[in-house]
């Protein structure tokens, strides 16, 4: 993702956004942290992590515990180093319960293309199996003709 330098475009930051769902959506921690820089400062609901190493840490924690997770993000808005996203994600704990995942990040980049700044607010609500609405193969990125984050939650 870090070939994706400030300052955006609509076009840099859409791709950025997308670079980091797909990233995001391959549950792979050690691939997620790079696109960090290396002093990189989380807020992430009510933890705060810096650097690589606490990001990797954090991440495999999520995914050991939320399970067959799929994440969508969109573009909110962007400046020169900035991009707010929103997004959703779904996955289930070990007793099977499903939740969905509505959040908002605030995003600031060094002149790299590296976020050097993660803010992230995340409220969880529990969803029945038959409301999911992201099945595409878990791992894998979103597929290319899904829509995406509905209008309305």
């Amino acid at each position: 993702m870090s070939a994706l330098k400030p300052p955006f475009t609509l076009e840099t930051a859409t791709a950025k956004v997308r670079a980091a769902e797909d990233a995001w959506n391959s549950r792979d921690p050690e691939r997620v942290s790079l696109a960090y820089s290396p002093d990189s400062q989380w807020r992430n609901r009510d933890q705060f992590l810096q650097g690589r190493d606490r990001i990797r840490e954090f991440l495999s924690g999520k995914w050991e515990r939320e399970l067959d997770y799929r994440l969508v993000k969109a573009l909110w808005s962007f400046s020169d180093d900035h991009i707010a996203v929103r997004f959703q994600y779904e996955y289930h704990d070990a007793a099977g319960q499903w939740f969905r995942a509505y959040g908002n990040e605030l995003w600031e980049f060094d002149e790299e293309g590296l976020m050097r700044r993660r803010e992230a607010s995340i409220n969880d609500v529990p969803i029945a199996e038959d409301q999911r609405r992201f099945h595409w193969p878990t791992s894998a990125p979103r597929p290319a003709d899904h829509t995406g984050i509905p209008a309305v939650a």
